[in-house]
């Protein structure tokens, strides 16, 4: 079985991307967050789990809504880190054939 990632590696990679996307330093993102720059840079290596409030902080730093963080987390783990055995229901509405009608946006398949 294929091991996962943990919540806080992915979180912490999304951070890192959007601070060098700003082309901003740990420091500066870590002052303006009121955190030492160490735990940032262990935030963004998956090494801490930080709390919510320390990750809101950092996004409001990196001036990134919330919801917005975690809608790349969760395309992170979606479409780079889903196991190959899993089959994504939008991949099977997209080749269904155009004769098969899906009923109000529902698909059940069984293996």
């Amino acid at each position: 079985m294929e091991k996962r990632p943990l919540l806080r590696t992915v979180v912490g990679e999304v951070m890192r991307r959007r601070r060098l996307e700003q082309k901003r330093t740990l420091a500066e993102v870590a002052r303006e967050a009121c955190v030492s720059v160490q735990y940032l840079s262990e935030v963004e290596r998956g090494l801490k789990e930080p709390s919510s409030e320390v990750v809101a902080a950092v996004c409001d730093s990196l001036r990134v809504d919330l919801s917005d963080l975690l809608g790349e987390v969760r395309l992170s783990f979606v479409t780079e880190i889903a196991p190959s055995n899993v089959f994504r229901l939008d991949a099977a509405r997209r080749r269904q054939s155009p004769q098969a009608s899906v009923s109000g946006g529902v698909m059940l398949m069984a293996a």
